[in-house]
């Protein structure tokens, strides 16, 4: 049996970039708290956690005063880094620079929809951490919709600066912007703001090739992965014998009945030593 290793899956630049941050703090000294999962991958926190990285909460925050704290790639409000200074805690910033970016131009987009009584609306998961960190970069309430069901909490006889979380789909993007150009009183008032992160984005055509030159599919990405749901649905589209599993131990050998050839793929936030643990697993089933 043909086993492959999707070379382009794996952590994507704000992972890397927040995960040797992290390795790099915690080799100088002490102990180093993480503002939620570093990456929404359990294997690899469960790695970083027994080099001295300990996860925390906002709650937990006083109970870490005067230490090190660092903010992971999803980014935070200026409320928490506000906190952070009352308490005397080192922040760490990993913030990826996309989300960085994105974040200044949802300030930029509330200071231009405020004098023309606008709304700011964003394509995103209600509770995922990047879009925590987004709406709460202003006081002024933000929109945040998830399919086209939500589109009814939009005033259309307003303007509407549309944008995006940085791991959202294009195509849906895309649909939902046209949507909201046809129910808008003035189409014209109606701003489509592509954020979407480039090196997420251009995956799911590329998915879509390697998963069809397989008979079976491995995606490996963590539980909480917003980016892994995405990917591992354009996989499943594209052939029905994809699989997603968060670990080695999860595979199933009934899978490969009658499989000539397997493909690992996995999303932005899966380490490339953990899709290589799967492709051992599987080979090790080939062999009996």
């Amino acid at each position: 049996m043909r086993i492959e290793i999707d070379d382009k899956s794996g952590f994507c630049f704000g992972v890397v970039r927040a995960i040797t941050q992290a390795e790099q703090a915690l080799a100088d000294s002490g102990t180093v708290y993480s503002l939620g999962d570093i990456v929404h991958n359990r294997i690899e926190v469960q790695r970083l956690e027994r080099l001295g990285l300990k996860t925390v909460t906002h709650a937990e925050m006083p109970a870490i005063a005067g230490g090190r704290l660092l903010i992971r790639a999803h980014g935070e409000p200026p409320t928490t880094y506000e906190e952070a200074r009352n308490l005397g805690i080192r922040v760490i910033d990993a913030t990826c620079p996309v989300v960085a970016r994105l974040q200044r131009r949802v300030m930029q987009a509330h200071a231009e929809m405020r004098p023309l009584g606008g709304q700011v609306v964003i394509l995103g998961k209600r509770g995922h951490a990047e879009v925590v960190g987004l709406t709460g970069q202003v006081q002024d309430p933000t929109i945040v919709i998830e399919s086209a069901d939500d589109l009814r909490t939009i005033d259309f006889n307003r303007p509407i600066h549309f944008l995006s979380q940085t791991t959202q789909s294009i195509a849906l993007f895309e649909a939902l912007g046209a949507e909201m150009k046809r129910r808008a009183a003035d189409p014209e008032q109606v701003r489509i703001d592509d954020t979407i992160c480039r090196q997420v984005a251009n995956r799911e055509q590329y998915l879509t090739q390697f998963a069809g030159r397989f008979d079976v599919v491995v995606f490996v990405c963590g539980r909480k992965s917003s980016n892994g749901k995405v990917l591992s649905e354009v996989c499943r589209r594209a052939n029905p014998r994809t699989h997603v599993v968060e670990e080695a131990a999860e595979i199933e050998p009934r899978w490969f009945e009658e499989a000539e050839s397997v493909g690992i793929c996995g999303a932005t936030s899966t380490p490339g030593w953990l899709m290589r643990e799967v492709a051992d697993r599987i080979a090790a089933y080939a062999k009996k």
